[in-house]
């Protein structure tokens, strides 16, 4: 146990100083290099700033966990979607490309882990009724699950230090689990999501209000790869009675704006992924709340419910899930009326 500690340790030690140490030259040669992100109507930002963030932490990342950790049980396979992400993210950040491309992209790293590594979720545990899967309906949700999950991070990127400090409640989170119950099978994922928050933490050194630099697609793309399967993972190891619940409400914030969003963009007859400025991150800032009031706010609510879902995994799948959803209506309905009673105030005035 004394030697698993020390692993890691030095392996977000390792991380944290290889992200923190690189962000400064890639901010440096962004701005020689005139690589830098654009201010538009959706953005918060003002300046023009380098969103390349994503080169430290998958830095940090790749070179602590090939060095300090156990690469079996599926985290080879893990490493190699996120090789293959990195590169399409960065590809993006540097010229734009099409959605399809990078989702064709994420259907090659998704495949690696659920077909080569066979990592995917098996059972609803529970939930109406359902137990083990049938294989196809098993590939087919856990696809679902990995997609939704990465591309979750990549949507609530829209504030200084938002994305990254979601990041690293929910890979904290997942570490610990790992670390205390995960045992053979999956104690090794401890190593993977403790590289991960050491990336992370020196990222953020530099990326709260005012950050100098963003994640970027490079950064959101691998930091919620990664969650996706350390959730998948979480929920697979059956160590709580309702870990399926457990794991969503881990990912609470995330997982709410993105189907809030789509929600709202679907009924306005909307394309789901037209951008706009109906983040939940949006509406608190339109709340009057600054950034960093924004960020802690939303940091506060996702511990809050982590902590809810962690008390009360006794309940069960059906019970927690239920309550998830009634706190998710009353947050959205909150929002929404604040957003009309906004809108009526503009328009008298």
């Amino acid at each position: 146990m004394e030697q698993k500690i020390i692993h890691l340790v030095l392996s977000f030690t390792w991380a944290f100083l290889i992200a923190i140490f690189a962000v400064p030259s890639i901010i440096r040669v962004a701005h020689l290099k005139n690589i830098l992100d654009q201010p538009n109507f959706r953005t918060v930002h003002a300046e023009l700033t380098p969103r390349l963030g994503g080169l430290a932490m998958f830095a940090g990342f790749m070179s602590a966990l090939t060095i300090f950790a156990d690469l079996d049980n599926g985290v080879q396979q893990l490493l190699a979607g996120c090789v293959i992400l990195f590169f399409i993210g960065l590809k993006d950040d540097l010229i734009a490309i099409s959605a399809m491309k990078k989702f064709a992209v994420q259907l090659l790293a998704t495949g690696i882990v659920m077909f080569i590594a066979d990592i995917r979720i098996t059972s609803f545990q529970g939930i109406f009724g359902i137990g083990e899967l049938q294989i196809g309906v098993s590939y087919m949700f856990t696809f679902l699950v990995i997609i939704g999950i990465t591309n979750s991070i990549n949507l609530i990127d829209g504030l200084d230090g938002l994305a990254g400090t979601l990041v690293l409640i929910a890979t904290v989170t997942f570490g610990v689990y790992f670390y205390l119950f995960g045992g053979l099978d999956y104690g090794n994922y401890a190593a993977v999501a403790f590289c991960l928050v050491g990336g992370v933490v020196g990222f953020l050194r530099y990326n709260f209000h005012k950050a100098t630099i963003f994640m970027g697609d490079t950064g959101s793309l691998l930091c919620g790869f990664i969650i996706s399967v350390l959730a998948i993972q979480f929920i697979e190891m059956r160590h709580v009675p309702a870990s399926p619940s457990v794991a969503l409400g881990i990912l609470f914030i995330p997982v709410f704006d993105t189907i809030r969003v789509f929600s709202i963009r679907i009924f306005s007859g909307k394309s789901p992924f037209i951008p706009d400025k109906n983040h939940v991150h949006h509406r608190l800032l339109a709340l009057g709340f600054n950034q960093i009031g924004t960020v802690l706010i939303l940091a506060m609510i996702n511990l809050l419910v982590i902590l809810f879902v962690v008390s009360f995994e006794d309940w069960g799948n059906l019970y927690l899930l239920l309550s998830l959803l009634i706190f998710s209506l009353v947050f959205s309905i909150f929002l929404g009326v604040y957003k009309s009673r906004n809108a009526q105030r503009v328009s008298k005035a």
